[in-house]
């Protein structure tokens, strides 16, 4: 089962919150988003944990709870087509995202 972990601190690494997350079960997956040109840390990531009940355990127990010092988010991540996004905003169903043409 994959886990949202949000409201990471930006100096977090990916063993250390593999670590915290160990406690509760087997990490299948692990990963902390980063910005794609510095490479810093966006303040999220995901673990995927190997069963429901291990990362029901995990949400219980961490979800905010404080790490490096900010009261961490976890909960069950959402499928990428539920997501929010695309649709008829900015540029519409192609994309484009150019906003208001100007005649």
């Amino acid at each position: 089962m994959k886990l949202y972990v949000g409201n990471l601190s930006y100096s977090i690494d990916e063993p250390e919150l593999r670590s915290t997350f160990e406690h509760y079960g087997e990490v299948v997956d692990l990963v902390i988003i980063t910005d794609r040109y510095t490479g810093q840390s966006k303040g999220f990531g995901f673990v995927e944990m190997a069963n429901r009940a291990q990362a029901e355990s995990a949400i219980s127990a961490l979800n905010g709870k404080e790490l490096s010092g900010r009261q961490i988010k976890v909960n069950e991540a959402r499928p990428r087509n539920d997501r929010r996004g695309g649709g008829m905003g900015y540029g519409g169903p192609r994309g484009g995202g150019r906003g208001r043409q100007r005649y």
